[in-house]
């Protein structure tokens, strides 16, 4: 590392920091514990398959040597285990500073009227049953952080929904529209001040990887975000102010 890259390291408001990182497995996980370990924060990951978290656990810990990067497995549809997540990370580093919410997944339709309503019963648990739980666990220790973060992922398709995605973009709407009242939550805690939290959404079309393109070498993903480019906006909410981010959708991709 140059002397330069020390320095924008050191200098980074994500030094000491204490984030945590739900569904952090995933391609979008890796890449952002990758990030903010860089950045100088403490990573506290989570995810329902243990191996694949050890993997990317490991994978920020060795790029960053130093880094304190850890996994622990968490059942985020438990919300006592969400709870016991969110106070067993204060009580050990003493600060929570920021939740990152990647969990996802999608299930779909080739039409409206093929809409199976176990595909909802899937996605209520996974997109919105989650974010219900991370917020309640994470939100008095967020509110009381001096750079609380809570973030969501969410995708275009919420803002208008098409008709083979029914029960996708209705889930993706309601984890927004949740994430969105924490949003005034913060905003109301801040009173004439302004909020010390936010909570803000991050939108994309669809997440893109090196393994993507490498099984694909045709396709051109028009519109997806690069998982590393959604790390790199991750970490960057962190250098705005929190009344500027809280209760926005940031766009990553066009408006539909």
């Amino acid at each position: 590392m140059s002397g330069r890259q020390e320095e924008a390291r050191t200098m980074s408001v994500l030094d000491g920091a204490v984030i945590a990182v739900a569904g952090a497995a995933g391609a979008a996980g890796r890449a952002t514990l990758l990030r903010l370990a860089e950045a100088g924060a403490t990573v506290v990951a989570s995810d329902a398959d243990p191996a694949r978290l050890a993997e990317a656990v490991d994978a920020a810990r060795y790029a960053h040597g130093g880094a304190t990067v850890i996994g622990d497995t968490v059942d985020l549809l438990d919300l006592d285990a969400a709870r016991e997540w969110a106070t067993r990370t204060e009580k050990e580093f003493g600060r929570i500073d920021g939740l990152v919410h990647l969990v996802g997944g999608w299930r779909g339709s080739k039409s409206f009227a093929e809409t199976d309503l176990a595909d909802w019963d899937f996605l209520e648990k996974l997109l919105i049953r989650t974010v219900q739980h991370t917020t309640l666990a994470f939100e008095d220790g967020l509110r009381r952080s001096d750079r609380g973060r809570y973030l969501l992922i969410s995708a275009a398709g919420a803002s208008k929904p098409t008709a083979g995605n029914a029960a996708y973009a209705a889930s993706k709407a309601a984890a927004e529209a949740w994430t969105l009242a924490l949003a005034d939550a913060f905003r109301k805690a801040g009173g004439e001040e302004g909020p010390r939290a936010a909570a803000a959404i991050l939108v994309v079309k669809a997440l893109v990887h090196d393994a993507m393109r490498a099984e694909r070498p045709n396709a051109k993903f028009a519109g997806f975000t690069d998982v590393k480019e959604l790390a790199e906006a991750i970490a960057g909410v962190w250098e705005r102010p929190a009344g500027e981010v809280n209760g926005n959708r940031l766009w990553l991709t066009e408006k539909p």
